[in-house]
């Protein structure tokens, strides 16, 4: 692998989070939008956005996913999944949960974790015990320190985390089964865009420049960090993956605190401090195995 096509790998690695982490700034600006009209106009020019990429690229067979149940059944399931984290995190930038969105992202690696241990029976290492069990004081303690437990968070890292289970248990391609899962519920979606026209209550085409433009590239702003991601990811070692993961959430949590102006208190300090910690132990065991599995293929191979 040479130096050039690495380093593309991190640019685009690192654009993608980069994009990601603004994502609040971006749906901030339709914060008097409904979630879900908000997420229909995403779903459906999304998927208009990826059927064109992928008919400009020339990809054959795109729809090559309807022809057996095997891998049409799931993308039923990842259609709802990516469906609900897209809805949750919209409502919850826009009603000042975008810190509790944040948390939801940064726990997400370890949900992927326990996930991992249930349905491909991964073994559960001392590390990994101890991170885990951080990332759980954490949520505890928030939940404690509020008397509310916080759903904003678990729902968004266990929608994107079970979606992630069902694209490796599968095997689908980022690009192509996204826009399947678009094209899945856009009758749905685009139904009700037009359902909202007709009664009235519809924004676009309302007179109203920026949420025009801010639902019509809903769609861009969707797929070029997935495109740029998967890319990326195959250019450079999964561990670079693992640091970068943090980049968006952190982005978030900024973005939360200082431009939102969301509260962010001892409590929240602390939760986010254990979090953080069990990351940090998941996160150096990861890359240790990473090397220790390098060095022995290394020792085979001479």
């Amino acid at each position: 692998m040479n130096q050039k096509y690495t380093t593309q790998g991190y640019l685009m690695a690192i654009g993608a989070y980069i994009i990601w982490g603004f994502l609040p700034l971006y749906w901030k600006g339709l914060h008097e939008l409904p979630a879900f009209e908000i997420l229909s106009h995403r779903v459906v020019w999304s998927f208009a956005l990826l059927l064109l990429f992928n008919l400009v690229m020339g990809r054959k067979d795109i729809f090559a996913y309807f022809k057996s149940a095997k891998t049409r059944r799931p993308l039923y399931i990842t259609s709802i999944l990516i469906s609900l984290n897209w809805v949750i995190y919209i409502f919850a930038v826009n009603t000042g949960h975008t810190v509790d969105a944040s948390l939801g992202y940064y726990i997400n690696p370890l949900v992927s974790v326990i996930l991992g241990m249930i349905f491909f029976k991964e073994k559960l290492t001392k590390t990994t015990a101890v991170a885990l069990g951080l990332a759980t004081l954490g949520v505890l303690y928030q939940t404690i320190s509020y008397g509310k437990f916080p759903w904003v968070a678990i729902s968004l890292a266990l929608t994107f985390g079970v979606y992630g289970l069902f694209k490796k248990k599968y095997a689908l391609d980022s690009i192509n089964s996204l826009m399947v899962e678009t094209l899945m519920v856009t009758p749905f979606c685009l139904g009700y865009v037009i359902f909202l026209g007709i009664k009235g209550e519809g924004h676009i085409y309302s007179g109203n420049i920026q949420h025009d433009a801010l639902l019509m590239l809903a769609g861009l702003v969707t797929s070029i960090p997935l495109y740029l991601f998967g890319e990326g990811a195959k250019r450079i070692p999964l561990s670079a993956i693992g640091f970068l993961q943090y980049i968006a959430p952190t982005m978030m949590l900024l973005i939360g605190v200082f431009f939102f102006g969301e509260e962010f208190t001892n409590a929240h300090i602390i939760s986010f401090a254990l979090i953080w910690s069990g990351l940090a132990v998941y996160t150096v065991s990861a890359i240790r195995k990473m090397k220790k599995r390098k060095k022995e293929e290394v020792l085979i191979k001479s």
